[in-house]
């Protein structure tokens, strides 16, 4: 299988330093010569009101509409959207840092992952 035809899933997580550490020591062991690691699909937040800031309901709808109907710039997504391309831009800044979305060429974005998988742990 290609890696153009695997699925790519993205890992959303609320924890602490704690999981961070043992995710570091996870992995540490595997480079060790147990075998190589699997690639890190993960996106951490360190609480559930940080999540809820960087992925609101119109970031979330915009990812779902890009996902649906594929590349396409933020002028036209904006259109979709019905919203302000100002905002659509800030949104989509702010999803491309995070690495839920990515430049396809000059001036098309797209979404990076077939499925964004979250984890809440308390």
């Amino acid at each position: 299988m290609t890696s153009s035809a695997m699925s790519k899933q993205l890992n959303v997580r609320v924890s602490g330093l704690p999981d961070a550490l043992d995710r570091f020591e996870a992995a540490w062991h595997l480079a060790s010569g147990r075998g190589a690691p699997a690639p890190v699909r993960l996106l951490g937040f360190a609480d559930l009101p940080l999540l809820l800031k960087n992925l609101t309901p119109a970031r979330w709808q915009l990812l779902a509409r890009l996902r649906a109907q594929g590349p396409m710039s933020i002028n036209a997504l904006a259109k979709r959207l019905a919203r302000d391309y100002k905002n659509v831009h800030t949104d989509v800044t702010q999803l491309l840092r995070l690495g839920l979305i990515e430049r396809t060429g000059a001036s098309l974005v797209r979404v990076a992952w077939d499925a964004v998988r979250a984890e809440l742990r308390l």
